[in-house]
């Protein structure tokens, strides 16, 4: 007959705490995001409702500053929605590569109103005005008005032939309004001379 085992018979000796070998480290290897997280100070809260006002503050100026960087720098991805994409990149390229008309619709408005605010002697006053009114802003209205219908032709035409799958929706109008701006206030910043050369970097 076998013998059933007696419970005593098991081995009790007892495992060496420093043991020399260690099968395998015990723990799992933590990862490098784990480890940098713990090395870095924590971030300490604001002491009153004031303080985290003024910090708030403080991140937002932070951010709008990098922001402006960012576009002055001809980042798109700090461009507002109605500047980004190829075809408002086309747009902005073309309209600055040229010398059009329409961009001195401003100095010449204000050019007519200092015409008009001048001390003029009374014989030559009303002649003067005259001129202004009945051919000088006519013209500038007239040719305003053609150059921002040719660009916005021309700019949507073109677009259309270089990227046939991006949408036409307001690129003509775009085209247009940049047109009408003096070349110093525009935004996003030209990247391209009259002509079409590449604007130099800064120094």
């Amino acid at each position: 007959m076998l013998r059933r085992r007696s419970p005593s018979s098991v081995d009790d000796t007892p495992v060496p705490v420093d043991d020399p070998k260690p099968q395998g480290k015990g723990r799992p290897t933590p990862k490098r995001r784990d480890a940098e997280g713990r090395r870095r100070q924590p971030v300490s809260a604001p002491k009153d409702r004031k303080e985290a006002y003024r910090q708030m503050r403080a991140k937002q100026a932070a951010e709008r500053e990098r922001a402006r960087k960012g576009m002055l720098a001809g980042d798109e991805r700090y461009y507002p929605a109605r500047d980004k994409g190829p075809a408002r990149k086309f747009a902005r390229d073309w309209v600055d590569s040229r010398r059009l008309p329409s961009q001195y619709f401003l100095p010449f408005s204000l050019f007519i109103l200092l015409v008009t605010w001048i001390p003029w002697p009374p014989a030559i006053q009303p002649v003067v005005i005259g001129y202004v009114i009945t051919i000088g802003w006519p013209l500038m209205m007239f040719g305003v008005l053609f150059t921002s219908i040719f660009v916005a032709w021309k700019v949507k035409k073109q677009v259309a032939e270089k990227y046939p799958d991006e949408s036409l929706r307001g690129v003509g109008f775009y085209a247009a309004m940049r047109a009408l701006q003096i070349r110093r206030l525009r935004f996003p910043p030209p990247t391209v001379l009259p002509g079409g050369k590449p604007v130099p970097p800064k120094k």
